[in-house]
């Protein structure tokens, strides 16, 4: 199912277009400030962005850049701004459309269904698929070595990177120490172990909900650590 967010301070207007969308069959998520809407758009992931211009915060122009210069995912721009020059801004920011309001839900429902068509067939001809790992929440993705959890994006190094898939490519499989060490570390002998340790505090920070209570990687005693289905 295709996701897509909206990014609307109109309540009403941000709805109808959920509404219709959904019926469609899309998953949709709404934003009504400019920052916040910017900061998903930039750290979850999304199918197609609907796009207003005069949002608080920060203005859809400048949401349009910020996407497009991490992204290629389609943009839909959406104004009451009837100008020329300000579709001609737009588009050349990198929007694919720009839909003036008023405008009917059915041709919105019609343009992002041809506008998600395109980006498929653009990609699917090209781009192999991501190798994508995810459990309960964490969502790695092996290809761009990127990690979400709760679709928050989280930055690990190499070595946090490496053990966290590891253990999550391998779940409820109690490994000693002595083992992740060889295994991330390629070392038999040589150097610390106790780096596991100290890795394995790091990835809890960004992963859990509380250290204290770990939902995902669980310390055997005695024993070492298991990430838990």
């Amino acid at each position: 199912m295709s996701r897509i967010l909206i990014l609307e301070d109109e309540v009403d207007i941000a709805n109808l277009e959920k509404d219709y969308l959904e019926l469609s069959g899309f998953e949709v998520e709404i934003e009504n400030d400019g920052m916040e809407g910017l900061k998903r758009a930039l750290n979850e992931e999304f199918d197609l962005f609907i796009l207003d211009l005069m949002l608080p915060g920060i203005d859809g122009f400048e949401i349009c850049r910020e996407i497009r210069e991490k992204k290629n995912t389609p943009i839909l721009m959406v104004s009451a701004k009837k100008d020329d020059i300000d579709k001609i801004r737009g588009l050349g920011l990198g929007a694919d459309d720009y839909v003036t309001k008023p405008f009917s839900p059915s041709e919105l429902v019609a343009r992002v269904k041809a506008h998600l068509a395109r980006y498929e067939r653009l990609i699917g001809s090209n781009i192999v698929e991501n190798d994508i790992v995810e459990i309960r929440g964490i969502r790695i993705d092996k290809t761009a070595r990127r990690v979400w959890v709760n679709g928050e994006e989280k930055q690990f190094t190499t070595k946090e990177f490496d053990l966290l898939t590891f253990l999550a490519q391998n779940p409820n499989h109690v490994f000693s120490k002595e083992e992740l060490f060889r295994r991330i570390w390629d070392m038999e002998s040589i150097g610390d172990i106790a780096t596991v340790t100290v890795h394995i505090k790091k990835i809890r920070e960004k992963i859990e909900m509380n250290t204290n209570k770990p939902q995902y990687i669980e310390t055997i005693w005695g024993v070492g650590y298991r990430f838990k289905l």
